[in-house]
């Protein structure tokens, strides 16, 4: 099965898996908001693994389908949302205002929603107002990285084109050696108590240098430009793969044992080649799309989506697993012409996996210590939410349509045809 078929399964399984968010949502005072899990009893407005990564995937579903239940769901998702963020303290990407704006933004611009507009501009007021001279904290400490700290507010800020409060997230990086030190407190405790300097764009190096990187350009700061380039130097010298790939540790120094290679996007391979894929369409310059195909050919050639021993390949999400990765392939099939073909093993593997019946479709990930599958989730991180738009970003690559999200993610640049240039404005489309 191939090109049309493979469009056409992906798009039934992004119907079904919308569904199925739909059938999970619970009705609050205010509007629809959702949980982690179905059994949960708690909803969660987060993007991480809540109700912002449910409603952008239902943005998807809308211009995808043109269905106006999802344009529904997803604006009385959007009341309810507003209302719990009001007031809101906590600024980061994945759980707080940077989050908050940049998908209410995407809200405004695909559904004309004035409210939720304006709410995006209230959220980016906010967070400007919250900036300390150095930061903002979360949860009692103070992060640099793209998760949880200054590096995923300066993307946030790009994409809603506020090119001052991303300079203001920034500047305080270059106070930091990026080669020695990405982030202010580099101890990660909710990183299973792991030591040492993380490299990748989700929690260390990578990340931080992204938004130098992208920022420095928009702002035209040349010395936010090069100091993000000292980040990516670094990382690239601890290049394990050879000529032809790109693996690096997941953290410096290694736990005991020394922890595999990751190709998922937040700790991972497929999260590299974003970096490298936003400076060659930066700059023009082949050596960073060659870093790109490196990337790519150590994720080709890795063995995934098969599970070859325990602990390989367990997750489909859009973190740290296979959606991830389609997310690249698709990045390639626009850019390049090329990926195809990896693309549909990965779509047939995200079928193969998916659990479909009268409820809809939704992935479990499995727990390689004891060998159960976890319970499905619904948010952006590691459940429908995160999938469903690289579902559909494929389908429409697949049949020669537009190959851009509605509303992409902040750290994934613009697919750009060969020649082109990239635009750092990762808003919607």
């Amino acid at each position: 099965m191939s090109g049309m078929p493979r469009a056409r399964e992906a798009e039934d399984l992004a119907a079904r898996a919308l569904d199925w968010l739909l059938r999970h949502a619970r009705e609050t005072e205010t509007g629809p908001q959702w949980p982690h899990v179905p059994s949960g009893e708690e909803t969660y407005r987060y993007l991480y693994h809540g109700s912002l990564g449910v409603i952008a995937a239902l943005v998807e579903g809308h211009r995808h389908f043109g269905d106006d239940r999802y344009a529904e769901a997803a604006l009385r998702g959007t009341r309810a949302t507003i209302a719990l963020y009001e007031g809101a303290d906590d600024c980061t990407l994945q759980n707080g205002l940077s989050g908050f704006a940049y998908v209410m933004r995407g809200v405004g611009r695909h559904l004309g929603d004035a409210e939720a507009a304006a709410a995006s501009k209230r959220a980016l007021e906010s967070i400007r107002e919250r900036f300390d001279g150095t930061g903002w904290l979360w949860a009692g400490r103070r992060f640099f990285e793209l998760f949880y700290g200054n590096a995923g507010t300066a993307l946030a800020a790009l994409a809603c084109e506020d090119v001052d409060l991303a300079v203001t997230a920034v500047e305080p990086f270059l106070a930091y050696d990026l080669a020695e030190e990405p982030d202010p407190e580099p101890t990660l405790r909710y990183m299973h108590q792991a030591t040492g300097k993380p490299h990748h764009i989700g929690h260390g190096t990578l990340g931080a240098a992204y938004a130098l990187i992208a920022t420095g350009h928009a702002s035209g700061r040349t010395d936010l430009v090069d100091h993000g380039l000292t980040g990516v130097h670094d990382v690239i010298g601890r290049n394990e793969g050879g000529e032809d790939d790109f693996l690096v540790t997941f953290m410096t120094p290694p736990n005991d044992p020394k922890p595999p290679f990751r190709y998922g996007w937040c700790n991972g391979v497929a999260g590299d080649a974003q970096v490298f894929r936003l400076l060659a369409g930066l700059t023009g310059d082949p050596t960073w799309s060659s870093y790109v195909d490196r990337c790519w050919h150590s994720i080709t050639t890795s063995g995934l989506p098969a599970r070859l021993h325990p602990g390989f390949w367990d997750n489909s999400g859009r973190c740290c697993g296979t959606a991830g990765v389609l997310a690249l392939a698709c990045d390639r099939m626009a850019e390049t012409g090329e990926g195809g073909d990896f693309a549909e093993v990965l779509l047939a593997d995200m079928a193969a996996r998916a659990t479909v019946d009268d409820e809809g479709a939704r992935w479990s990930h499995h727990d390689h210590t004891d060998g159960t599958d976890l319970e499905p989730q619904l948010g952006w991180a590691h459940g429908n939410a995160g999938i469903v738009p690289e579902l559909l970003r494929y389908a429409r690559l697949a049949t020669g349509r537009e190959g851009d999200y509605a509303i992409r993610v902040p750290h994934q640049p613009a697919a750009q045809a060969s020649g082109q240039a990239t635009s750092v404005s990762t808003g919607s489309a």
